[in-house]
C-alpha cells in the first residue's frame, strides 16, 4: 500500500489513474513481478504482488518515481507525492492471500466509492472487473 503526502488525494481524474496503471504494467515487465489484485483509491493504493527476477521494492520505486514525476509535471507541482516508504507485507499462506485479494477488491465499495456489488463488477480501478470480465487489462 501507498499513500498520498498528508493523505492528499494522488489521482485528480482517470487520465492520471491510467497513468499509473500503465506505469505498473511497465515496473512488472521490468522486474517479471506480477499484479494479483489492485485498488486505486482517491488518496492510496492498495497492490498484491508477487515477486519477479528483482525485489518488489525496485517494481514500486520504478512505478511510484515516475508515477510521481509525471503527476507533478502535469500538474504544474514539485516536492514529494507520496507520504513515506510503500507499507509492504509479506503473505506466504494460501489462505491469507485470498484474503487480500478480497480485501483489495472490495476497498472501493467499503470506502463508498461504489454503492453495490453490481458497480463494482463495472468499476475500472479495481482488478475485480478484470476478474469479472468486465475489463481488459494485462
Amino acid at each position: 500500500m501507498v499513500r498520498g503526502l498528508e493523505r492528499r488525494e494522488i489521482f485528480r481524474d482517470d487520465q492520471d489513474r491510467e497513468s499509473f496503471l500503465n506505469r505498473l504494467e511497465i515496473a512488472l515487465e521490468q522486474t517479471a513481478a506480477k499484479c494479483r489484485a489492485f485498488a486505486l483509491m482517491p488518496n492510496h493504493v492498495h497492490l498484491l504482488i508477487t515477486s519477479g527476477k528483482a525485489k518488489i521494492s525496485l517494481a514500486m520505486q520504478i512505478l511510484l518515481t515516475r508515477y510521481a514525476g509525471y503527476y507533478n509535471w502535469r500538474h504544474h507541482r514539485s516536492g514529494r507525492l507520496f507520504q513515506n516508504r510503500f507499507k509492504s507485507i509479506l503473505c506466504d499462506k494460501d489462505a491469507y492471500f485470498l484474503a487480500l485479494v478480497r480485501y483489495i477488491h472490495l476497498n472501493p465499495l467499503r470506502a463508498g466509492i461504489v454503492p453495490d456489488l453490481a458497480q463494482l463488477d463495472k468499476y475500472q480501478w479495481t482488478g475485480h472487473a478484470v476478474y469479472m470480465g468486465r475489463q481488459k487489462r494485462t
